[in-house]
């Protein structure tokens, strides 16, 4: 199932896989005239690979959601005339945003050898940060997925939800620069700590931040299992809500 999303998804696409570093890259170098060039926003790291850094695994976040939030819908005659487990729909959008997540990290490979950056032993941390994403991902994957199915309205205030959460996520600036109210709520953000954890472990070199970031795979951790048992609670109604 995930193969042939991969092959509809690049299916007449010029550029093919190029999109997955495309897109990004391309981000980056907007978000570097913006913030770096103009707002003259200061990092600890040079300011591309920094963006990217943010923007890698925000893509996989974004592109995990999308690909789940429409996954039951845009399947619905597999779903209503088909059995097979239910869950293989929204996981196999997020594994689609995988491969998208390996590709563009090509990048991010070539960016931290041109700007000198060797990874270190804490680099070895990297599956963790990721794992902890991905059930964040899976179980709000399943639980938008149940909730488009029912109110097709759910998709569009999600694409505007996601927008909004891109700058309350310290993607493309520091989180250490804001303060005050603004800098609570940023910080409340589980995507905070994930997201600063691997520049954290990717660029300078350091663990993530040990109070937030458990905190942060413990709110994953059960925002999976609520969401995987919700699903499954609700598979039942799947068919007679296409």
């Amino acid at each position: 199932m995930t193969r042939r999303d991969i092959v509809i998804r690049y299916r007449k696409a010029v550029l093919g896989f190029g999109w997955a570093i495309f897109t990004p890259v391309v981000n980056m170098i907007v978000f570097t005239i913006v913030f770096n060039r103009v707002a003259k926003i200061q990092t600890d790291v040079p300011y591309p690979v920094f963006a990217y850094a943010g923007l890698l695994p925000w893509n996989l976040f974004s592109s995990s959601l999308k690909g789940a939030i429409s996954s039951l819908v845009s399947n619905k005659n597999l779903v209503s005339k088909v059995y097979c487990p239910r869950e293989l729909f929204p996981l196999s959008g997020i594994l689609v945003a995988g491969v998208d997540f390996l590709v563009g990290g090509i990048v991010l490979v070539a960016l931290m050898a041109y700007y000198q950056i060797a990874p270190t032993w804490v680099t070895l941390f990297l599956p963790v940060i990721l794992l902890v994403q991905l059930m964040l991902t899976t179980g709000l994957g399943f639980m938008l997925a149940i909730a488009n199915l029912y109110f097709r309205d759910v998709k569009y205030i999600f694409d505007v939800g996601l927008s909004l959460l891109m700058f309350a996520t310290p993607v493309v600036y520091p989180v250490r620069d804001i303060g005050g109210i603004a800098g609570i709520l940023i910080h409340a953000n589980p995507l905070t700590p994930i997201i600063d954890g691997y520049r954290s472990v990717l660029l300078r070199g350091e663990m993530p931040d040990p109070v937030l970031f458990p905190i942060a795979a413990g709110i994953s951790f059960t925002l999976c299992i609520i969401g995987w048992i919700v699903f499954h609670r609700a598979e039942y109604t799947f068919a007679e809500n296409i």
